[in-house]
């Protein structure tokens, strides 16, 4: 049976505080098994039959609305597609490497549309730097989040569409611990 990743939205910022026994719970309501919850931020493996990740995005999404009360966008993918985002190299040559550099993964619901990939990398500045790679895009931020001008809002209002983001070494302890 596959296995997947659900990167939850809006869970444990805001003001929106879950705890992640109740979001395991939800999701073996849904008949999910092998539910786990990954660090408390909102990232969920589960085992489906189903093979769209729209439809279990879907499905995930409407169930959450009614138990939770608020909307939380859903981002699914599987444990191949998630092993080949951690292994892509969107800035090459080891300038993510340095020192205080650290790469945010957004994961969107689609592939940017070319407009909206072209407003993305025209926010570049001495201390961001971005890269679009199918359905993620990759943010090298060259020191502290607070050095950046760049926010979550700014970002989706930019891609025209919902996004949420992952330091990369949550994306890569996520592949070793779930091997494709």
């Amino acid at each position: 049976m596959p296995k997947y990743v659900a990167f939850l939205r809006a869970v444990n910022v805001g003001g929106h505080i879950v705890k992640m026994d109740q979001l395991r719970r939800l999701f073996k309501s849904q008949g999910f098994t092998n539910v786990e919850t990954f660090i408390a931020s909102g990232n969920v493996i589960f085992d489906s039959p189903v093979r769209s990740t729209q439809k279990l995005e879907k499905k995930i999404e409407q169930n959450l609305k009614k138990n939770l009360g608020y909307e939380v966008e859903t981002f699914i993918r599987s444990i191949a597609e998630l092993a080949e985002i951690a292994s892509y190299e969107p800035f090459p040559g080891g300038e993510s490497d340095g020192e205080g550099c650290v790469v945010y993964i957004g994961f969107l619901g689609n592939s940017p549309a070319a407009a909206a990939r072209k407003k993305l990398l025209l926010l570049r500045t001495p201390v961001d730097e971005f890269h679009l790679n199918g359905r993620e895009f990759y943010w090298l931020c060259r020191g502290r989040m607070s050095d950046s001008q760049i926010t979550g809002n700014l970002l989706q209002k930019t891609l025209g569409m919902q996004t949420t983001m992952r330091n990369s070494n949550t994306v890569r302890r996520l592949v070793t611990k779930y091997p494709g």
